[in-house]
């Protein structure tokens, strides 16, 4: 497997994250250089060892882990994408200036769940890296830097069209990971 087509795998399984790391942006009131660096290692992180992970378990659990990970993926940003949904919605003090579902867009748990729920592909397509001949190092690290800084650039994107639209976006962003979760049941499901 060259480079490129490495580089072309690590840029397609980055995408879910630097999606929902957008959504984050929208829904914090300021983004830090710690927010950022958090994104980074969160989903970056999540998805450099989600593959090894999956390169391990593809040969024990094969097509069971195959057949359940879509589903696993799709439970976990239906949820957060329904909370973002009711956080929302407008609040009973109409003078409240904090945003709806601000309180910690960035917490520990809502961060470790974000990154499960986005690297749950990049688990399945470990599977496949024996498979295709790709060395594992370089995989994992291009798959990983470039999750990274896609995620970070997702996140100050997210926060400037937070700013230049409003807060209600929170709304948008619910939505964008119930996107992000059907769209991952209909790829399986319409797969040839």
């Amino acid at each position: 497997m060259s480079f490129f087509s490495i580089l072309l795998l690590a840029l397609a399984l980055a995408m879910d994250a630097t999606a929902v790391a957008a959504s984050r942006g929208l829904a914090a009131q300021q983004v830090t250089l710690t927010h950022a660096v958090r994104v980074a290692l969160f989903f970056g992180g999540s998805q450099a060892l989600m593959p090894l992970l999956g390169y391990y378990l593809g040969t024990v659990l094969g097509r069971f882990a195959a057949a359940w990970d879509h589903w696993i993926a799709f439970a976990l940003l239906a949820a957060i994408g329904l909370k973002m949904l009711w956080d929302a919605r407008p609040s009973q003090a109409e003078g409240n200036d904090e945003k709806p579902g601000a309180r910690d867009p960035f917490g520990l748990r809502v961060m470790m769940v974000l990154a499960l729920a986005t690297s749950i592909d990049a688990l399945a397509a470990g599977v496949t890296l024996p498979l295709v001949g790709a060395p594992l190092l370089l995989t994992l690290v291009t798959i990983g830097v470039t999750t990274a800084a896609l995620s970070v650039l997702g996140l100050y994107a997210g926060k400037r069209l937070g700013d230049l639209f409003g807060r209600r976006l929170d709304a948008i962003a619910g939505l964008v990971l119930i996107g992000l979760g059907v769209k991952v049941i209909l790829s399986h499901l319409l797969a040839p």
